[in-house]
């Protein structure tokens, strides 16, 4: 090897900031977890969309049923069987009035707003945007009643589960040993229990009706809310944080509310908005097969009941109810997509 010595010109190296540039370290403020949490919903465009479809069927379950001189319960006879007909798309040629009906004949188009011969019918200033069922009751004020017994099971189910499901599975999988043990075999036996039998037999004890419907979901609607907050419990409470608490004297209680929860809070929100579609699907269910509300009082599950037996002759009265039903519970999945995305952004790499 040739031991040749390294010779450097003045132009070999560079002087760091001999441009005279000053150069400061750049710095990020601090975020939130709550503002870091709003960002990345917010960039979830498909939650944004489902959070946008929820508040508008919340206004329009709010106002809905006054937005017309006619409750849900008031029947005019002569006004059953009318087809949708809207003010100012009369002209364009929808929601005038006319329907298709499939006759013995064939397909007939009829508008029992006006009549053929030209004699005045009394219909012709009269308007009903979804139409009138077989009672002649407006279907539009029905629905967003019956939109106002949804969103009530969405608040009873996301009660039972935060108030109940999330306490009971804390303490199961806290305390663990006898404790779990215990609460597990009570959780399995109500889950082994058909929703159907248990609505029966409080059906024998109470009239049908939201009281029923409350506490068939009080009794069963927290089991899955129970078992994922259990199984977070068994992943933290052997970290080290919780030990350390223990060694500082922490109370039980300080260390399931102040310590666990918090680390496991958006998971239960999530779980909490997967349950509701399923809980209002229960109560449609129910009112489908007649174990809901009673008549006249209206849900959406009731209202597609009375509708699927006029669906050949009268398919709009069975429309605009599986529309709202189907938004409601499509809305809320997207939402909870989205914040599933948002408290735990690992699960959109998985």
């Amino acid at each position: 090897m040739n031991n040749t010595e390294l010779e450097f010109a003045p132009d070999d190296f560079l002087l760091v900031g001999a441009e005279k540039i000053s150069r400061v370290d750049e710095t990020f403020p601090s975020k939130p977890m709550w503002k870091d949490i709003l960002a990345r919903f917010t960039k979830n465009k498909g939650a944004v969309v489902g959070t946008v479809l929820i508040l508008l069927v919340i206004l329009m379950a709010v106002i809905g049923p006054g937005m017309t001189e006619h409750t849900y319960d008031s029947q005019i006879i002569s006004h059953q069987n009318l087809a949708p007909r809207i003010p100012g798309m009369e002209k364009v040629g929808i929601f005038d009035g006319s329907e298709q009906m499939s006759t013995s004949t064939g397909m007939i188009v009829q508008n029992k707003y006006v009549s053929k011969d030209g004699t005045a019918t009394g219909l012709e200033d009269i308007y009903y945007w979804f139409g009138t069922d077989v009672l002649g009751r407006d279907i539009f004020t029905r629905t967003w009643t019956g939109t106002r017994i949804s969103l009530y099971i969405a608040l009873v189910a996301v009660i039972v589960d935060m108030c109940f499901g999330m306490i009971y599975g804390l303490v199961s999988g806290y305390f663990g040993g006898k404790v779990d043990m215990v609460l597990q075999r009570i959780s399995e036996v109500l889950n082994g229990i058909p929703t159907l039998v248990i609505v029966t037999l409080l059906i024998l004890v109470f009239k049908p009706g939201l009281v029923t419907i409350t506490l068939a979901l009080a009794i069963t609607g927290w089991i899955g809310m129970s078992r994922i907050a259990r199984a977070q419990v068994l992943k933290l409470k052997e970290q080290e944080f919780i030990l350390a608490s223990k060694t500082l004297g922490a109370k039980d209680l300080f260390i399931i509310f102040k310590e666990i929860l918090p680390n496991i809070f958006g998971q239960l929100i999530i779980m909490s908005m997967f349950s509701i579609p399923n809980a209002i699907f229960t109560e449609a269910f129910l009112a489908f097969i007649g174990l809901g509300v009673p008549q006249p009082l209206a849900s959406l599950g009731s209202l597609i009941s009375d509708a699927f037996k006029s669906f050949t002759t009268h398919p709009y009265m069975i429309i605009f109810p599986v529309i709202v039903l189907a938004i409601i519970m499509l809305s809320f999945n997207m939402m909870a997509d989205g914040l599933r995305d948002a408290f735990d952004p690992k699960m959109k790499e998985m």
